[in-house]
């Protein structure tokens, strides 16, 4: 909207598209209608169901299409999925792009998200405008399906990171150092990363609040070792970190942060991490 756009969106619950409407969005009653309103479509849902109703249920996107339209999914969802709705889409003379993202809400706020494309090559060429806007590193690779099968790598990597950045919090108070220090001097080497620099002074601050929830990571992990099976693949670290988080979620902290994982592994050792006096 503030590149001149119009927009008209599609909620489920309406009062959280308030400030948007507000400020000049109009409001349609179904993601048809949204669809039948205009020439680009853009979606982000929750898990692959929200997907296929979005897309191929009634009133759904697919029962708006035409030829010409454009469509582009940000969730994270099964590839097989994102196949199926690009196959809709092309019966009727449109286009579908998957673009998983990845950047948290810091990315999304700023505007840095790292976007991993799928579609055929005029339709992401198309989608490009729009995902410049909100996306700093926007990748094509390759065919429907291509794009939510790196967001799997992506969400692979950071289930390693982060066990490995809450084991070393955890490491570290148990030696007795002074956590912010550390951090300072292991993010500026080999260990640094995003996860270290973003999430870890959300630990040691006790703050716990989602940038991505714990429900949704679940989510994705789960469609990686899906895929993994079927490729015949054994990846047993994501297989831990999947049910350290399921722990976690058991908990009752599924609408928690990534980093969240942290509790899972204190309540394991009987330590409680943060800038304060440890409580063992």
């Amino acid at each position: 909207m503030a590149k001149g756009y119009p927009v008209t969106l599609y909620n489920r619950t309406r009062a959280k598209a308030q400030s948007l409407l507000d400020r000049g969005a109009t409001w349609a009653d179904s993601p048809e209608a949204v669809a039948r309103a205009s020439d680009i479509v853009l979606t982000m849902v929750g898990f692959p169901p929200d997907v296929r109703e979005v897309y191929l249920g009634a009133p759904g996107l697919m029962a708006g299409a035409r030829a010409g339209h454009l469509f582009v999914d940000f969730t994270t969802t099964d590839p097989a999925l994102s196949r199926e709705v690009d196959a809709a889409a092309t019966a009727a003379g449109a286009a579908a792009v998957d673009a998983p993202v990845s950047g948290g809400d810091v990315g999304a706020r700023n505007a840095t998200l790292s976007i991993m494309v799928g579609g055929a090559p005029e339709a992401v060429e198309a989608a490009l405008p729009l995902l410049h806007i909100v996306g700093k590193t926007v990748v094509h690779q390759g065919p429907a399906g291509a794009g939510q099968h790196t967001k799997m790598c992506n969400q692979i990597t950071i289930a390693g990171t982060m066990i490995g950045v809450c084991e070393a919090l955890l490491y570290g108070h148990k030696a007795g150092l002074d956590l912010e220090t550390m951090l300072r001097s292991i993010g500026g080497g080999a260990a640094g990363c995003w996860t270290l620099d973003n999430l870890a002074p959300r630990i040691l601050k006790r703050n716990f609040d989602p940038g991505f929830m714990i429900d949704h990571f679940i989510k994705d992990m789960g469609i990686a070792l899906d895929e993994a099976r079927r490729m015949r693949l054994s990846l047993p670290g994501l297989a831990l970190v999947h049910q350290l988080y399921v722990a976690v979620q058991a908990q009752g902290h599924g609408r928690d942060g990534t980093h969240a994982l942290m509790l899972a592994l204190e309540q394991m050792s009987h330590t409680e991490v943060s800038l304060g006096v440890a409580r063992v």
